[in-house]
């Protein structure tokens, strides 16, 4: 083990800032990280061990007790409930013989659920030893299972198990017209580069990870970054350094869009980050893609090396003197790692906690140099702005959202997918465009976003009404309200990552309020509890995570306070219980029945 990993870290430069990458070698070499691994990791890169140790606990995807030679998650999301993910999940450790969260005797094979793995247009869905399995039925668990009892190889597994489809049904502004591979780069550099920013800020594009900062802005701000603040040591002399990262780690349920834009258009994505590099004068990017797809990584890589081979990346792009290449850094399971600064944590190979704003990644973000964070979608807008121009973009859309959405649509309707629409589209086209009948509400943003009832489908997709990183999960009347609001109440108890205590407390207390209220023990006092809960996480956490993880409580409660009050034990105003005879058995046993009675005769 000790040659193995100082051949990794000498792999990686012996950077602290790889150490998710080294992580991830030495799980999938040993099926855990090893106790003496942590020790020479911490070691070879010169890091307190315990700083290891929080990395390896912080993240799902790692671990230090050994999993099975054929890991098996199956995704909890809410779309996978709906379709018998339960049943399906019962059956699947009967067939294995082993229970869930558990690893079989042999050692064979370990199974467990894991939060949404962006799969939701086509599951149930899971993932074996960290590959995407769709569309689970009866008939692929007895054939995964049988290739596990085999102890057959990945390689060997029939392709149709692990089949991803893009499943686009509404391509639009951006998605039906893909822009030629180094146009954007060619338009900007002929127009001019702050010409080119220029037609960003004009074009009105405001980020589609779901905060909607405007993107012109955000650029120039890191622009602008004083070079004295942007220097760093490069050998034997100094040059300002900035960072472009794009976020994909889109761990909101629901959600899956970015997938299909990094498998179809990731060299107009890779486009997008190299303009954006060009025009803030960054020499580095990133791409932070969530572990869940694992399955793109080396199609990616491809695609990176097309460019470089092409004069799109690397040094002196297009002859033009300038210098720029990516990254693809892989997550391991960590929902808050989707917020800009969490990312920037765990790309430094810490453990992905939010930090203290300001100061902002624009002026110190990765390494504490100016840096800037966009979601996929984004960056793919902008490289087709860059082509076609400020105007138009900004000719399609509302006042405060121009362009269009992508999004990604799943639940009860027939065709779920990938759709795009005009901003200012109204959720009846949309419900309609899907084929979702007998609808009863729409949570659109994913669980930190709204849900709305039947009663609201006339309102618009736009950041002045019903803003979304792209999340559109749809619920016909079959549903269970309540059974939805606990599905995402779980999952964001569960993906706290613990910094701030209103969050950390709170999104537990909010699980147990509720349980507590849908299993039938609560009172009309746990209500009024139960939304003071919701006001105090809401108002009081250190990040986004926990400020929305009372959206799902507090969005339902305002549409259908009745649902919960249905929960409620009827209250009788007669005693519950006879208070005297359950003191009969103590006065018995100290004899004070005797005394009792000998004291009333007294008194007649």
């Amino acid at each position: 083990m000790r040659q193995f990993i100082q051949d990794l870290a000498a792999k990686h430069g012996y950077q602290s800032t790889h150490l998710l990458a080294m992580l991830r070698a030495v799980q999938s070499r040993y099926r855990h990280v090893p106790e003496e691994a942590i020790g020479q990791l911490a070691e070879c890169l010169h890091i307190p061990r315990t700083q290891v140790i929080g990395v390896v606990e912080f993240y799902s995807f790692f671990h230090l007790q050994p999993r099975g030679q054929y890991e098996l998650l199956i995704s909890d999301s809410i779309t996978d409930h709906i379709l018998g993910k339960h049943q399906l999940m019962g059956y699947l450790a009967e067939k294995l013989k082993l229970t869930v969260g558990g690893v079989r005797g042999d050692g064979v094979v370990s199974l467990d659920n894991t939060s949404c793995t962006g799969l939701c247009d086509q599951g149930p869905a899971g993932l074996v030893n960290g590959y995407a399995l769709t569309r689970l039925d009866v008939t692929k668990i007895d054939l995964i299972a049988g290739l596990i009892d085999q102890q057959k190889p990945l390689e060997q597994w029939p392709a149709e198990l692990f089949q991803v489809a893009d499943n686009i049904y509404q391509p639009g502004l951006l998605l039906g017209q893909p822009i030629t591979q180094g146009a954007a780069l060619a338009a900007t550099f002929k127009r001019g580069l702050q010409e080119t920013l220029a037609e960003i800020t004009q074009s009105g594009l405001r980020g589609r990870g779901g905060a909607g900062y405007t993107t012109g802005w955000k650029w120039h701000l890191c622009y602008e970054v004083p070079e004295e603040d942007a220097f760093c040591d490069v050998g034997a002399q100094k040059k300002p350094q900035r960072y472009v990262i794009c976020n994909a780690d889109e761990g909101e349920p629901g959600t899956f869009k970015d997938r299909v834009l990094l498998n179809s258009y990731a060299d107009q994505v890779f486009e997008g980050m190299t303009v954006c590099a060009s025009i803030i004068g960054a020499e580095q990017g990133f791409l932070y893609l969530r572990a869940e797809y694992l399955f793109l990584f080396d199609k990616l890589q491809a695609v990176l090396q097309q460019r470089r081979d092409t004069g799109l990346l690397g040094t002196n792009i297009l002859g033009k003197g300038f210098d720029f290449d990516i990254e693809i850094c892989l997550g391991a399971g960590a929902y808050i790692c989707g917020e800009e600064s969490a990312l920037i944590e765990s790309l430094e190979g810490k453990m992905g906690i939010p930090r203290n704003r300001p100061p902002y990644p624009v002026t110190q973000g990765y390494l504490g140099k100016p840096t800037v964070v966009n979601n996929v979608e984004t960056f793919l807008a902008a490289a087709a702005i860059a082509v076609h121009g400020g105007a138009w973009f900004a000719n399609i859309g509302t006042e405060k959202s121009k362009g269009t959405k992508i999004l990604s649509i799943s639940g009860d309707c027939a065709r779920p997918g990938v759709y795009e629409y005009p901003f200012g589209t109204s959720i009846q086209t949309i419900l309609d465009g899907c084929g979702a009948d007998d609808v009863l509400g729409v949570q659109i943003g994913g669980p930190s976003g709204t849900f709305i009832s039947n009663q609201e489908f006339h309102r618009k997709l736009a950041f002045e009404d019903l803003a979304t990183g792209g999340s559109f999960i749809i619920f016909n009347n079959s549903r269970n309200i309540l059974a939805i609001v606990n599905n995402f109440t779980h999952f964001f108890a569960h993906e706290s990552c613990g910094f701030c205590t209103p969050c950390r407390v709170g999104t537990s207390l909010l699980k147990k309020q509720l349980d507590k209220i849908i299993e039938g023990h609560g009172s009309a006092g746990d209500v009024v509890a139960l939304e003071e809960l919701c006001r105090l996480v809401k108002n009081h956490s250190h990040c986004g995570l926990g400020q929305t993880a009372a959206n799902p409580i507090i969005t339902t409660l305002e549409r259908y306070p009745e649902l919960y009050q249905a929960q409620l034990k009827k209250i009788s105003y007669e005693p519950g219980f006879d208070l005297d005879a359950a003191l009969e058995t103590a006065r018995r046993m100290a004899g004070r029945n005797d005394a009792a009675a000998h004291l009333a005769q007294v008194e007649e």
